[in-house]
């Protein structure tokens, strides 16, 4: 086992595919030339060439609908975005040709396709640049949506993505690529929609995916300092999710706190607090509670940022709030 960063676990993921089979490509902005907008694809293109590792104009409309041509016609290509903000240029052929081509044409095509690129905050980069559309993907019905939060999980989830026959959405972060994890060198894969339990606990269940585990965790941290035990659950996926993970837990805790980078309404933290409550109100001892982004565009002062996004004290005050510690 070795430690390697992040975007080494993704160009691991990609570069192990393209060599298993052939008709796996990539093809975004500056995935070539430029090794990459963020450098996950450094290399690529001198092993692979120019014919699989496609730089593209900044048209996310025209390269999204060739990458869902060439996976109706047999091909298995990973688009990058260079955010997921640009991918609402692109949305109509993810949401209406990429999502909906199985069930129109009856089964008789798949689209194979694997959509990736960094979603949500990475900084001072505002309000057109640090939004999070992981609950907007995930109510389509058709598209799978993948959001890991460590290297080891980006690279065995990727390899699941690029072998699925539907469409996945694989949503990462410009404040991830840097971190470093555990990653085996031998081959292994993730099945999309397993939860994973990182961390036991009795007291209360906190639930987070993506980078916000990392508050999760934090807060984890310092409940055990004080104490209390919490139970800490990475969705990995967000389509599908693994409900019955979830279920298990706050059947033993009793208590919930879901913590999310996106908006509040409608998010991913709202579906999984209506099926909580569905599936498990008999052992609640508090309504559950949600850690969201506030409902505005993000502001640019970091300071703003600081406030407006989940972090580790409001995670806190949330597990007292559950907890009637206040």
């Amino acid at each position: 086992m070795r430690e390697i960063q992040f975007r080494e676990a993704l160009r691991e993921a990609m570069s192990e595919e393209m060599r298993r089979d052939p008709l796996v490509y990539l093809m975004g902005e500056e995935v070539a030339e430029y090794n990459g907008a963020y450098k996950v694809s450094q290399g690529m293109l001198d092993e692979f060439g120019a014919e699989r590792v496609i730089d593209t104009p900044i048209a996310e409309l025209g390269f999204a609908g060739i990458g869902v041509g060439s996976a109706m016609n047999g091909l298995r290509p990973i688009i990058e975005f260079m955010t997921f903000n640009f991918s609402l240029v692109a949305i109509d052929q993810v949401i209406n040709s990429a999502a909906k081509v199985m069930s129109m044409s009856g089964g008789q095509y798949s689209c194979p396709i694997v959509f990736r690129g960094p979603t949500g905050n990475a900084g001072m980069l505002s309000s057109q640049h640090s939004q999070n559309f992981e609950n907007w993907f995930a109510n389509t019905p058709g598209l799978k949506v993948v959001v890991p939060s460590n290297p080891y999980d980006a690279k065995g989830l990727l390899k699941s993505a690029i072998r699925d026959n539907d469409p996945v959405i694989f949503m990462e972060s410009e404040l991830m690529y840097g971190d470093k994890g555990q990653v085996p060198e031998e081959e292994y894969l993730i099945p999309i929609g397993q939860a994973n339990v990182v961390r036991e606990g009795n007291d209360v269940t906190i639930v987070s995916f993506g980078k916000i585990m990392k508050v999760a965790l934090a807060a984890a941290d310092e409940l055990a300092k004080n104490g209390v035990s919490a139970e800490v659950i990475d969705l990995r996926s967000v389509r599908p999710i693994d409900y019955a993970t979830i279920i298990s837990s706050v059947k033993k805790t009793n208590r919930c706190v879901i913590v999310e980078e996106a908006w509040p309404l409608a998010a991913i933290s709202s579906e999984l607090t209506y099926n909580i409550q569905r599936n498990a109100f008999d052992y609640l001892d508090a309504p559950v509670i949600r850690v969201n982004s506030m409902d505005l565009p993000l502001p640019y002062a970091p300071t703003l940022i600081e406030a407006i996004l989940p972090n580790v004290k409001r995670t806190l005050q949330a597990v007292e709030s559950v907890m009637y510690k206040k």
